[in-house]
Order: C-alpha cells, then sequence, then structure tokens
C-alpha cells in the first residue's frame, strides 16, 4: 500500500478503543420456529486490526453470520459488540460508523462515478478518491469509464466492475470494520488480491466470506462452519485437523499459495 494511502487512514481512523472489534457472544439464529439451527450458541471474538477468512460449503451460515455481526439481523439469542458498542439497539446511522458491509451483488446507483465513491464519506475530496483507486486497482476501470466525473449506469456495467466500485467505496468508509461477502467472486484473481491487499493494510479490521483458497489464506485466521462445531485457526492447522476445510481445499482448484506474513 502506498504511503499516500496509509496517510489517508491514519488522518481518517482514530481508534483508541480497547475492546475487541467483534465480541459475539452464545448466537443462535434460524430462519423457522421448526428449522435447523444455521448457528448455534455460536461465539466469536475479532481483536481489533485482525483478519479473518470465513468458509464453509452452500448453506453453512457464512452469510447469516456476515448479517449478524452487521446487525442487519437480529439473533434469537446471543449478543454483537462492535469495539465494545452493542449492535441489538443501534440506528442505522449508528451501525455506518461501526461496519460497513459489502455483499455479493454491488449496490450501484446511476450518477458520477466520484458520487459512488464517496457514498459512504462525503467528504472526500478527488484526490482521496484517486488514492483509493490506485489502492485498489481500479485506475484502469475508472479511466475506461472517463474518469471520477464519469456519469455510470449500473445495467452498463459487469458484475465484477460492479464489484471492484463498491469495494473502493468501503475502503473509503470511516468504519473500523470491514465485512466482505463474496464481494470480490467477479474479480479475476490477481485483482482480487490486490483488493484484498489494500484492505489488509487499511487500518481496522477486516472479515472475508472467501470463496477461493487464495483468499481464505491470505488471512491471519481461518473460521469453518459446517453445520457441527466450527473449527477456527491457521490455514496448516485446519488442515491437520478440519475435514470440513480439506474437503474445501480440494474442491478449490487453485494453485498452493504461501500465506501472508504477520501484520504487525
Amino acid at each position: 500500500l502506498s504511503s499516500a494511502a496509509s496517510d489517508v487512514y491514519k488522518r481518517q481512523i482514530h481508534r483508541t478503543s480497547p475492546e475487541p472489534a467483534i465480541e459475539a457472544r452464545g448466537l443462535t439464529f434460524r430462519y423457522g420456529p421448526r428449522s435447523r439451527p444455521i448457528l448455534e450458541n455460536f461465539s466469536l471474538t475479532l481483536t481489533d486490526g485482525e483478519h479473518l477468512a470465513v468458509v464453509g460449503p452452500s448453506g453453512a451460515g457464512k452469510s447469516t453470520l456476515a448479517a449478524l455481526i452487521a446487525g442487519l439481523t437480529p439473533p434469537q439469542t446471543g449478543t454483537v459488540h462492535l469495539a465494545g458498542e452493542p449492535v441489538a439497539d443501534a440506528t442505522p446511522a449508528a451501525l455506518a460508523r461501526m461496519r460497513v458491509l459489502v455483499p455479493q451483488e454491488a449496490y450501484i446507483f446511476t450518477g458520477r462515478l466520484a458520487d459512488n465513491l464517496r457514498y459512504l464519506r462525503p467528504d472526500a475530496d478527488d484526490r482521496t478518491l484517486e488514492t483509493a483507486l490506485d489502492a485498489l486497482g481500479a485506475r484502469p476501470l475508472a479511466t475506461r469509464l472517463g474518469g471520477l466525473a464519469a456519469q455510470i449506469t449500473p445495467t452498463l456495467l459487469s458484475s465484477g466492475e460492479r464489484q471492484l466500485i463498491a469495494a473502493v467505496r468501503a475502503w473509503l468508509a470511516p468504519a473500523p470494520l470491514v465485512i466482505l461477502d463474496e464481494a470480490t467472486c467477479h474479480l479475476d484473481p490477481a485483482l482480487e488480491a490486490t483488493v484484498e491487499d489494500a484492505f489488509a493494510h487499511r487500518p481496522g479490521s477486516l472479515v472475508v466470506i472467501a470463496h477461493r483458497i487464495s483468499s481464505a489464506i491470505r488471512a491471519q485466521r481461518l473460521l469453518v462452519l459446517d453445520g457441527d462445531e466450527p473449527a477456527a485457526g491457521t490455514h496448516e492447522q485446519l488442515l491437520s485437523r478440519s475435514a470440513t476445510y480439506r474437503l474445501l481445499v480440494g474442491c478449490w482448484d487453485e494453485p498452493a499459495m504461501t500465506p501472508p506474513a504477520p501484520r504487525g
């Protein structure tokens, strides 16, 4: 990450709370009174500045967990605190200050590219927007569209182009926690790596619902959801003790990668 991009966030995010980024305790969630719980008595702690990847088969509860953490869906039991603040009774404005959630289907509105990028940070000047475009590898897309002043129509953009614009917008957001729910699945692996590296070096904490092994092992810690007992650990630890994770790795047809060094 360039020094200019780093400076953007040194000025933008001021974190003084010693509280964990995420403190989820005893979460139980089911979609109907007689349905099997998606999550049951689930707990998770994410330390400030940590990068977590969540993996698991389809239907295991990954997106449900993202919605619970983000305060979009209330659990039947349990609590979620973000940086020490409860999400249960938080207003939409308060939640927006705590976290930003980027779903797989990116929301882009008709209007200028700059306005889309400023959606979560209205005070960002053009120089800040340009810095963000460079940090996430989105400069070629912005140039192709006609620059920051270009008028864009969502239906004329590809799924990957919409995801990239939404990723730049989230990177600019002042919220200290970013949750990417398969938000880069339409990007090619090289561009996805650039985007996730930018988020990993952004001050604050990161949760990635991963869909590629390369995306998963870029994280410092992984959480495997498989419908039974969730398992957490590093890539190597989970290979040795989680049959679900070994199966997922075997299904992901990607070359082996070396996990990144811890952030310091």
